[in-house]
Order: structure tokens, then sequence, then C-alpha cells
């Protein structure tokens, strides 16, 4: 890769934007064909700040693309019996496409037990066990959003990525594995992660492709990106000021990659985008 001067940002914005406009031009075509709307499940419980704009940022691109959000608003106290009961509703319910559960959920509510439940075909977030199997044997079909939304923002760079040398620091299973397996899937080699990697920053500066979702400001300090290096930034740091920063310290960082998302504007936009994506995936697999 040659050194840049400065890298080109990735406007996770616009490519979002462009992607969302496509998907309402499929919609109006199908619904003119007599097919209803997608539709989505949206369950949020308690009113953890983040979450509540997160959901509204979901519910207003489905406004914009034309897919029928349809909100369950649940109190804090809900217990994790009443959740699965209503997952089981959803599941059984043919004029529902997709069901997304906003996460963090309370203490008292196992993650990992709702999601599992949640029906294959509707998990429109990617994260049943049976979805990210699929993409682990290079068969995918409803991907995790944020990692999906990364492959399309490095797919904007238009560079040939096979052959790369791609880390992803942060081995999550919502993010980080899911992040590893798309990049295998687009030919890179990779390497994951964790609070136990020995010899994190002599790895990141090998690296032709950096993905950070460790959720830790500044972990990765900008000194460290190889010159002409794709930077992508999946963390979300609220910091004492108030400010809202990433993993990578941008402002180097961006002196030297090729290519670099901002926080935010930049991976953020494309997991909503995505999401909507995989909803109108999920409503044409439930006719299959």
């Amino acid at each position: 890769m040659d050194q840049f001067m400065s890298a080109k940002i990735i406007d996770g914005k616009a490519i979002a934007e462009n992607l969302l406009q496509d998907l309402k031009k499929e919609i109006d075509v199908r619904s003119k064909k007599g097919i209803r709307n997608p539709s989505l499940a949206v369950v949020l419980i308690g009113s953890n700040p983040a979450s509540s704009i997160y959901v509204k940022n979901k519910r207003l691109a489905c406004e914009k693309i034309g897919v029928k959000s349809i909100a369950y608003d649940l109190p804090n106290e809900t217990s994790e019996k009443e959740l699965l009961t209503l997952i089981e509703t959803l599941n059984n319910d043919t004029s529902i496409d997709g069901i997304l559960v906003q996460s963090p959920l309370p203490s008292h509510i196992n993650n990992d037990v709702i999601f599992e439940n949640i029906s294959p075909l509707k998990d429109v977030d990617g994260f049943h066990p049976k979805n990210i199997g699929l993409l682990a044997i290079k068969r995918p079909q409803l991907r995790s959003c944020t990692p999906y939304g990364v492959m399309k923002l490095i797919k904007a760079t238009q560079l040939a990525i096979q052959g790369l040398d791609a880390i992803v620091v942060g081995s999550s299973n919502h993010v980080g594995r899911p992040m590893a397996l798309e990049l295998l899937l687009g030919g890179c080699t990779v390497t994951i992660c964790n609070r136990y990697t020995q010899k994190l920053q002599q790895k990141i500066e090998l690296a032709d492709i950096v993905v950070a979702a460790a959720g830790i400001p500044d972990m990765i300090k900008g000194s460290w990106i190889k010159p002409g290096a794709i930077a992508i930034d999946i963390g979300i740091n609220r910091v004492e000021s108030g400010k809202i920063i990433g993993d990578i310290e941008f402002d180097i960082a961006k002196t030297r990659a090729g290519f670099i998302t901002p926080v935010p504007g930049g991976v953020g936009p494309m997991t909503v985008a995505t999401l909507m994506e995989n909803t109108l995936l999920a409503q044409k697999l439930s006719t299959q």
C-alpha cells in the first residue's frame, strides 16, 4: 500500500444513506407488486439513554424506507420469562419479519438465552448461534449488522482486500468474532485479539486492516497504524468531557492511515442500514 499524507475519511453516513435509498426503492417495487412492506418488532427494556437513542435511530430508518416498526417498550423490571413469552409470540406471528431486542439487557436477564430463543429466520441482528455458524461455514444468511456494515465500508474504499493482513481488536460474540469471520470470508489473513494478547502494538503495526472493537477510548495509538492501512473504529466511548470518541487515536491515525472511519459518523449509521437490509432479507426468507 502506498503511504498517504492524510487518510481519506470513510463517510459512513453517506454510504448508509445510499444503502437505505436502494432498500426503499426495492421495497416500493415489491409493494407495487402487492407484497406487503417488511415489518420489524423492536423490543426495548428499561430506559438506558444510549439504548433509547439507538432504538430511536432504528425506528427513524424504518420510517424512512417503509419498514413497519412495531414498538415494545417494556419496564426495566420485566422478567426473563415475560420477555421469552413475548419472543415466542413474535416468532409465531407471520406478520412480523424481524425481531430486535435492544442490548444491553438488565442484569437479571440472560442475553444469550434471549438471543438463542429468537427464530434464526427473524434474527435481524445476526446474533443467533445458527446465523454465526452459517457465516463460519461460508454460507452467510442473516449476518451480524455491525461486522457486515464494516465490510460494506471497506468495500467503499475500492481496495482489493484478498490476501491482506487484518487484525480485529476485541473478541465479543456479537462484534469481534463475526468480524473476524467476515474478513476471512473476504479473503484476508486474520488475527483476532483479546485481553490476553501479547505484543498488541507490534501486531497492529503490521496490519493492512485494523478493526477496533474493544470499547476502550484511544486504546490503539495513532502511531501504531501502518502507513496506508485501512482503520475501522467500531468503538463508541463517551469521555469525561462529554465528547464521543473511538478506540483508535483518531487525530494521529488519520495522518498515517490510507482510509479511516470517524467516530461518530462511521460504523454506527452502517449498523442501522444493515439492520434494515436484514429485515428485508428476513421477509424474503419467510416466503421461500
